[in-house]
């Protein structure tokens, strides 16, 4: 199961929501679980969250697996950045948000990558 997965519908809000496996490419439709709004709310149409919904392709724009969903799974194998390695990242970057923005530091080289490109 791969947690905390973006659903973007046409015309709607974003939702969260947690996959039961990766769509294949001869799916037509999406299965899923724990469907929340991205604060966590149940949405207005959904009676039980914990039940399982099934999204045609036709209503989904675009599904957004964060790599922190991929930890532990086999999928987390076939990433470029081991999820782990982006997992701590992201747990630093919210870190640091908490903090003071004048301690941050700007990574140089990072800087003159970006500019090359």
């Amino acid at each position: 199961m791969l947690k905390n997965a973006v659903l973007h519908l046409h015309n709607e809000q974003p939702l969260l929501a947690d996959l039961l496996e990766l769509p294949a490419t001869e799916d037509v439709a999406v299965r899923m679980t724990n469907l929340r709004t991205l604060d966590g709310k149940r949405p207005v149409f959904v009676d039980d969250m914990t039940s399982v919904f099934v999204f045609p392709y036709h209503r989904i724009s675009f599904l957004e697996v964060p790599r922190t969903s991929l930890v532990g799974t086999d999928l987390e194998a076939q990433m470029p950045v081991k999820a782990t390695v982006a997992a701590a990242v992201a747990a630093g970057v919210n870190e640091a948000a908490g903090g003071d923005d004048g301690d941050l530091e700007i990574d140089e080289d990072f800087l003159r990558r970006i500019r090359e490109v």
